[in-house]
């Protein structure tokens, strides 16, 4: 039938069709999970989000036929604004379908790359995010305990001490003890790993749970196969650098200039949405749009996504700085 439009001469909008569901069903693969930071995309209009907060109360002691004072709370607002609106764009020409072949699989795994670089900027936002929330130069003490200094090792790399305070001022904040995760560099993934020594009386050869260090090391897949002090590690290329040119260590000891060769190894809790210090929206999931230029005699496509990122709390997140090339 004259004009009629069917499969073949509509083929354009079909892929961009079967290329949209394929990257709306990869976007949440690898990487790290979307659980770790509060999804606020319920915010629907504006590019600004608003989130009160409030303090705590102080009790007062009392007496019989003694008033009490009557104290306000303190109060606060959080924000979240629309950060970050990325996009990709290709096209396949009339020629190329001709001539080439496996085009199909091509285009394919070219949905596929376009989602993962979404992934990544959105990981990589994330954690300069988290990094961003505290204040350089400063330890950040809560509750009189630091959430943010440089590692004690020889060469600045993580020691098990470091830990253990992290732990201890996460504590100290009453940070619950479910949910907490640390996101480090795979350098100190291998600084944990040259921890791990042979002894007579505990060989790794015939435990099964340390027999997995010998066959993978510490992190499989992003994600450490322990607990460590209650923290379970994650491993990530993607943490920033820090700016910090007086930081010192979690025990207030050797300032140190980590602006450079440095990277931030983020600790936080993410037990609920009440815990997680970062929050995130998307105002638009990536989606892929076709058309034809007859001009050009070829297919584009184009895929979009926006989204925002802000803190909205920093007690519970918690950084070390470490080298970024040393290990021990």
């Amino acid at each position: 039938m004259a004009g009629s439009q069917n499969t073949i001469n509509t083929t354009s909008f079909i892929e961009a069709e079967q290329y949209s569901a394929f990257i709306l069903s990869q976007l949440h693969d690898g990487l790290l999970p979307e659980q770790f930071y509060r999804n606020v995309s319920d915010f629907g209009n504006g590019t600004t989000l608003n989130i009160k907060t409030i303090g705590t109360a102080t009790i007062q002691e009392t007496a019989e036929e003694t008033p009490l004072v009557y104290n306000p709370i303190d109060t606060s607002t959080v924000t979240l604004e629309m950060t970050d609106y990325v996009g990709d764009a290709w096209s396949v020409s009339d020629i190329l379908r001709q001539d080439g072949s496996q085009i199909e699989s091509l285009m394919a795994m070219r949905g596929m790359e376009a989602t993962r670089a979404i992934q990544e900027h959105f990981e990589t936002r994330f954690l300069q995010v988290a990094n961003a929330a505290q204040t350089a130069d400063d330890q950040n003490l809560v509750n009189s305990f630091a959430h943010r200094g440089v590692a004690s090792g020889t060469n600045d790399v993580l020691t098990q001490d470091d830990i253990v305070m992290m732990k201890l001022a996460f504590d100290k904040a009453n940070v619950p003890q479910m949910g907490r995760i640390a996101i480090v560099d795979p350098v100190v993934e291998a600084t944990l790993n040259k921890l791990v020594q042979f002894t007579s009386t505990r060989s790794l050869d015939y435990d099964p749970k340390f027999r997995a260090i010998l066959e993978t090391g510490f992190a499989s897949q992003h994600k450490f196969l322990f607990n460590l002090f209650g923290f379970d590690f994650w491993t990530s290329n993607r943490l920033p650098s820090p700016a910090d040119t007086a930081l010192v260590e979690l025990t207030g000891a050797n300032s140190t200039d980590v602006s450079s060769g440095y990277v931030s190894n983020i600790f936080m809790c993410a037990s609920d949405d009440n815990c997680r210090p970062i929050m995130g929206a998307w105002r638009q999931m990536p989606s892929v749009e076709g058309e034809r230029n007859k001009d050009l005699a070829r297919d584009e496509f184009v895929t979009r996504a926006r989204w925002g990122l802000g803190a909205q709390r920093v007690d519970t997140l918690g950084i070390i700085c470490t080298s970024s090339t040393d290990t021990e």
